[in-house]
């Protein structure tokens, strides 16, 4: 199979996602970082279509890219008049990029029902706009818009859009499952079709809407296909665009087609969460090979297995592609769970000691406690099944009042009196509710001691009420964050009474913070 070529269309199909807006400045950040992971085609948007994207165009000249074609979409000429008064064609001219990508309809009902023209005028469309821009010295990406469902509509016609760009001189033919629907066994089939109908280099652009982009994507470049069209984690029209995220790794890890340097495939995570982060939406812990969970491990049986053969029970090496494996703790590990997280953290702990935390873990979990995001909390309970571990302070007793006054309004007042070595802390401090005036006094009585919790920042609070059938008796579990400026971390209580469940974890998550200052 010849070389397979990457095209990101994360600044233009990408941006038509719902709830995705991206400055100027941002898609050039993602367009410079799309480089250095080694794309080869950057589509970065329709300049007939807004000002941003013109403006995009102008200022991508500046950013001396090492890989990357920069590519400008547009569609092929207006019904029943010329390129060179057509003011989307001469858009993409002005454009000046060295390559252009042009959308066309392959399926009849669009050309008579949408484009409101006859066949043979959209056949002079794609025909005479591909050629206009190859006479003028540019790359000519056509993409073939609707392709496989105008297959499967009317074979002879679709075939013959393609025919018409090749006659135009496009370089590369893309096909589109634009409708997102098609079956791999059918994008195989027609692709088959496609090769036979033309001598051109065919691509493959699909989206998610049957949950096979992927899929499709694959199976089109093992048909022939040498470009793949998609977005950075899948972000586009309706469900999703092909996930370039994904296809990657199963090109050059499983098919064998090398599409990146080494180097820059164990990027592939960093860029994912670049881009999700710059776009301002939160990464699915679940995505395939980047997301925080796939390779997170649960399981105490697959545990022990990967304790012994890392790939029993991984379908490829995290590393790789710059992820890393992770061995959740719950109430359905086993020791292996623990002693895993206990040599990443450079705890020492017994076979014995292993088993009685694990047991404390289950019934924990059964009172309403969950260790699996809160591994700042599992991370204490092996520290302190150490003989050798000092708590760096320790709880004589608290008290919350949350009052109404007049003229002062809602008041939260809490009073906490700790032990550090033989000295006795009794602090009080007010907050916005009982919570914040905990986290407030537990400040102060440790900060004359640990000066550096005082920067701490709670980044999250989140409750959960986890039998509400009980009413105001219900168990609530209480998850906190918190953020020091480089690492962040997560405790949990549970109790039936909300303030004791968030003093557990907030209480906790200092512990947390001071084990990780003294560097234990």
């Amino acid at each position: 199979m010849s070389a397979v070529y990457l095209y990101d269309t994360t600044l233009r199909d990408g941006t038509q996602r719902e709830g995705i807006s991206l400055s100027c400045d941002d898609k050039l950040k993602i367009a410079q970082k799309l480089d250095e992971f080694g794309i080869h085609y950057i589509e970065g948007g329709w300049p007939g279509s807004n000002p941003k994207d013109a403006d995009f165009f102008r200022r991508v000249k500046d950013l001396n890219l090492k890989t990357a074609k920069i590519s400008a979409f547009g569609s092929t000429r207006y019904k029943n008049t010329t390129c060179d008064v057509d003011a989307n064609i001469q858009a993409l001219v002005n454009a000046d990029t060295p390559v252009v990508a042009l959308v066309g309809k392959s399926w009849d009902l669009h050309v008579t029902v949408v484009l409101d023209t006859t066949l043979e005028e959209n056949l002079a469309m794609i025909e005479e706009s591909c050629a206009y821009f190859k006479k003028i010295g540019k790359e000519v990406i056509y993409d073939a818009e609707h392709f496989f469902d105008g297959y499967k509509a009317n074979p002879d016609y679709t075939l013959a859009t393609i025919k018409a760009a090749a006659k135009g001189g496009a370089d590369t033919i893309v096909l589109c499952d634009t409708n997102g629907g098609t079956l791999p066994t059918q994008v195989l089939k027609i692709v088959n079709e496609a090769r036979k109908a033309v001598d051109t280099p065919l691509g493959i652009h699909t989206h998610d809407d049957g949950g096979c982009a992927v899929a499709n994507s694959l199976i089109a470049i093992e048909a022939g296909c040498n470009q793949v069209q998609g977005t950075i984690n899948g972000y586009g029209e309706r469900v999703a665009n092909a996930n370039l995220v994904s296809i990657i790794p199963n090109l050059q890890l499983k098919m064998g087609l090398k599409v990146v340097d080494d180097k820059q495939l164990k990027e592939l995570t960093s860029i994912s969460h670049y881009v999700a982060e710059v776009a301002n939406l939160p990464l699915d812990d679940h995505q395939p090979f980047v997301g925080h969970s796939a390779f997170a491990h649960k399981g105490g049986i697959h545990v022990a297995a990967m304790l012994k053969a890392e790939e029993s029970y991984q379908h490829i090496d995290p590393e790789l592609i710059g992820n890393k494996k992770r061995m959740v703790v719950s109430e359905l590990s086993g020791k292996g769970n623990l002693l895993y997280q206990a040599e990443q953290r450079g705890i020492d702990i017994s076979q014995q000691n292993a088993k009685g935390i694990l047991t404390e873990i289950k019934n924990l979990e059964y009172e309403g406690f969950t260790f699996e995001a809160a591994e700042a909390s599992v991370d204490l309970m092996l520290r302190r099944s150490s003989e050798n571990y000092k708590a760096p302070f320790e709880l004589i007793d608290f008290m919350v009042v949350v009052e109404q006054r007049e003229g002062r309004g809602l008041l939260a007042e809490a009073t906490v009196k700790v032990r550090i070595g033989n000295t006795i802390k009794h602090t009080a401090a007010e907050g916005n509710g009982p919570v914040n005036a905990l986290d407030m006094a537990l400040r102060k009585a440790l900060s004359d001691d640990f000066p550096q919790l005082m920067p701490l920042k709670l980044t999250d609070y989140k409750v959960r009420i986890l039998n509400g059938e009980r009413g105001t008796a219900a168990t609530t579990r209480v998850l906190i964050d918190f953020h020091d400026g480089d690492k962040n971390w997560t405790t949990v209580g549970a109790n039936e009474n909300i303030i004791e469940a968030s003093w557990k974890a907030l209480s906790d998550s200092m512990e947390y913070a001071l084990t990780m200052s003294d560097g234990k």
